[in-house]
């Protein structure tokens, strides 16, 4: 079987997502580190990988693949049974939902780029680049957290389990931890998301998402 290569930054979040799926899915891998502030995703080698040159890229199956919801979506429908989504599929579009208002609206307008070009403007207007960064992050992480709080409350009564759908963690649980992790790094207020935390506790203590953590990754 070919090896499954995980081309990684350990404070990315789409990087992470897989690192949780990977372990909840017990697929062994191997580590290949991407240094994101020494512009490691912008060499040829790497957009080769990622042509976009972005984190993370995932070889398996003897393929290289890019954006990790699609991966997930990948590893879900390759490895069926391992509940990244649920069968239902009312259920698999919740699921799907929570997992992008993660993935495709609070994450793309807080990454790395997004965050670099608000404080260079920020500079450019003679204000405080770390002050304009932190007020950018606690409005749309923030704003973003709140309707996905929201969303948890909603749902069929299958819906309403230990993690964000059912009793086990799946893909709306991957895309949650990593976010919450940006959250508390950034000084984002979170002590109001009662479901959210309560689910956060839930995923600390299982191995796949201690293992995943940035503090535990190579860098």
């Amino acid at each position: 079987m070919a090896e499954v290569v995980l081309y990684d930054y350990w404070r990315s979040s789409a990087s992470y997502r897989l690192r949780i799926a990977l372990g909840l899915l017990g697929i062994a891998y191997r580590t290949v580190p991407v240094d994101l502030l020494a512009g490691g995703h912008k060499s040829p080698a790497y957009r080769q990988r990622n042509p976009q040159g972005l984190v993370p890229a995932l070889e398996i199956d003897g393929i290289m693949m890019t954006q990790s919801v699609a991966i997930l979506e990948y590893l879900d429908e390759t490895r069926p049974g391992q509940g990244l989504l649920p069968t239902d599929t009312l259920a698999r579009q919740r699921v799907r939902a929570l997992s992008h208002v993660i993935a495709m609206d609070i994450h793309p307008v807080c990454n790395l780029g997004v965050v670099r070009h608000v404080m260079d403007m920020a500079t450019t207007h003679g204000e405080d680049p770390d002050a304009a960064r932190s007020e950018w992050m606690a409005k749309y992480i923030g704003s973003g957290l709140a309707g996905f709080e929201a969303m948890l409350a909603q749902g069929p009564e299958a819906s309403q389990g230990d993690f964000c759908h059912g009793d086990r963690p799946g893909m709306a649980d991957i895309c949650l931890i990593p976010q919450l992790y940006n959250a508390h790094r950034w000084g984002v207020d979170t002590s109001r998301f009662n479901r959210i935390n309560a689910i956060a506790e839930r995923c600390s203590v299982l191995k796949a998402f201690e293992n995943a953590h940035p503090d535990h990754c190579p860098r």
